[in-house]
């Protein structure tokens, strides 16, 4: 197990107290802290947040009223960055292709043995600490850019795509000194040095944000 595991939370969702009680066993049995839920509902009754030590659900692909893989859409809808381990039974795997096509971490069809759902869990966990550094990264991008007035921010972009003063200057019909004081400005406001860390700091945050 890594470092971060001990204080990293598996959420289990499944209909089957015997599986949830049996699961959570193993996963506490091995380090890690487990939170059962007994239905999708009851998950998002609880609304649990992702820690900054990371955690996944393992989720059963097929349960009543609210399914797994309505649970798994519903939490894509609202950004979450939980990574999904799918549970299935016999039968299910065209639903569960369907799963990772949607983003799912990975799937286990019962019965599985106990190291399979370690070693998925344990990539689920490492994958929502490698979701979360990116939204951490996005956000702090944003708040660098939310710091450009609209002009500065139009001429981000241009600086960003690779246009030279002279050329940003032709297309806004203003002067080159003007140009170079806003470059100055947008760099001091980002804490940029260059026209591609400017570029990457604007694709951080959206990444069609140059086409």
């Amino acid at each position: 197990m890594t470092a971060t595991a001990p204080a990293s939370v598996i959420h289990i969702i499944d209909d089957e107290a015997a599986f949830r009680r049996s699961l959570a066993f193993l996963l506490e049995s091995a380090g890690w802290m487990a939170v059962e839920h007994e239905s999708a509902e009851a998950f998002l009754g609880a609304n649990p947040l992702l820690t900054p030590d990371g955690g996944c659900l393992v989720l059963d692909i097929r349960m009543p009223r609210i399914s797994g893989l309505e649970l798994q859409r519903r939490l894509t809808t609202a950004g979450s960055a939980w990574p999904i381990v799918f549970i299935t039974g016999h039968g299910d795997v065209d639903l569960a292709v369907q799963a990772m096509k949607d983003g799912a971490a990975d799937f286990l069809q019962k019965p599985f043995k106990d190291q399979q759902i370690l070693n998925a869990v344990e990539r689920a966990v490492c994958l929502s600490l490698i979701r979360q550094e990116a939204n951490r990264r996005c956000n702090q991008a944003r708040d660098q850019l939310t710091r450009l007035s609209p002009r500065e921010a139009e001429i981000a972009r241009y600086l960003a795509l690779g246009f030279s003063n002279k050329e940003i200057a032709r297309e806004l019909s203003i002067s080159d000194n003007t140009v170079h004081v806003h470059r100055q400005h947008i760099m001091d406001k980002t804490d940029t040095g260059s026209a591609a860390e400017l570029a990457c700091l604007i694709l951080r945050v959206d990444p069609s944000g140059l086409d």
